[in-house]
């Protein structure tokens, strides 16, 4: 896998591009005017697309519709003499269709404990938890 990232303006502005060509802008977002998120947010991001992916494959193969799929991700970092890596980072997904709420918990627990390479690349330093509701059911 390879990836390149290319500054874009004068300032803290980049461009990520993979082999395909698809695109994201990275900034400093504790500057005025940022336009892109900041990597430490596209890191939340990615931990929540890649169980996103994962439980989506799983409740298509089992049949389920979903009609909506949303995510909220928040992350809790800590200060490492001058970093301030994440310490927790939970998920919580919100799931509409004609989804059976035992599958969708299913689905997440096997992305959690098995499939998602994002998440995984966190253990054992980082607490990564989630919660799932269908049809605004827990």
């Amino acid at each position: 896998m390879k990836v390149t990232l290319k500054r874009i303006n004068n300032d803290y502005l980049f461009e990520g591009s993979n082999a395909a060509g698809a695109k994201i802008l990275l900034d400093n977002t504790s500057e005025p005017n940022s336009n892109g998120v900041s990597p430490m947010e596209s890191v939340l991001m990615a931990v929540a697309a890649c169980s996103g992916i994962d439980i989506v494959s799983i409740l298509k193969k089992q049949r389920q519709t979903i009609t909506s799929f949303s995510a909220e991700i928040e992350g809790e970092r800590i200060v490492l003499d001058e970093a301030k890596p994440f310490k927790k980072i939970e998920v919580r997904f919100h799931l509409e269709g004609e989804i059976d709420l035992n599958k969708a918990r299913r689905a997440a627990q096997l992305s959690f404990d098995k499939y998602c390479s994002v998440s995984k690349t966190f253990e054992p330093n980082v607490e990564v938890t989630y919660h799932i509701s269908v049809n605004e059911q827990s």
